[in-house]
């Protein structure tokens, strides 16, 4: 698994649907370069069963996102006809209707490549045949992306592990927090609590306060 910590994001032009049911051709994350915060976040495939709880989490915090200048932006394997069925499907028949942020089409399964989260890879076989070997699916990578374009944090979950939005504003907080201030956030550290410099003296100074 690669770790793009510090790197630049991978860029991508895809078709995607936006605002719950536009579908547009060419979407890129490097619209926001220089404006917004990014999250950007990997999923299995639409009707499914842990996934539509991932998305419409996002979609219940997203004024929280806001709120603090970020993105959201989901992606899957599936096509832009599946998500734009999946966003038109009501929640009590297994849809998401509600969700309004961009959902990426990655049909080619480039861009799950690109980021490291497809959950298999192409292999050639003796007779020189292209096949697949694992599952053609994106497991739950999420990237945090900094108005450079840089990658800030990661975490990636296998496929029966949903992943925990308010860890995610955590992080979105504490890089903004930094940001600002200069100090380093330690362990647990939430919006709000003291924070510490990067010396010996500043972790001696908050761990005795403690």
């Amino acid at each position: 698994m690669s770790v793009l910590v510090g790197k630049k994001a991978p860029s991508f032009s895809a078709v995607a649907v936006i605002n719950g049911g536009e579908i547009v051709e060419g979407f890129s994350l490097e619209k926001y370069l220089g404006k917004k915060y990014v999250v950007f976040f990997f999923y299995p495939a639409d009707f499914t069963f842990v996934c539509p709880t991932e998305l419409l989490a996002f979609q219940e915090r997203i004024k929280e996102f806001e709120e603090r200048n970020v993105i959201v932006v989901g992606c899957s394997v599936d096509s832009q006809h599946s998500h734009w069925k999946w966003l038109q499907t009501e929640l009590n028949q297994g849809g998401i209707k509600s969700v309004k942020y961009t959902l990426v089409s990655d049909l080619s399964k480039t861009i799950s490549e690109n980021y490291d989260v497809l959950a298999g890879n192409y292999e050639y076989s003796e007779e020189g045949d292209v096949m697949f070997k694992g599952t053609p699916m994106a497991y739950r990578g999420l990237f945090l992306i900094d108005k450079e374009g840089i990658v800030r944090h990661q975490v990636v979950n296998d496929m029966p592990l949903g992943r925990s939005v308010s860890e995610t504003l955590r992080m979105v907080d504490a890089l903004q927090f930094f940001e600002e201030n200069g100090e380093v956030c330690p362990a647990d550290w939430h919006k709000g609590d003291k924070a510490m410099k990067a010396t010996q003296e500043g972790v001696a100074k908050y761990l005795s306060k403690k």
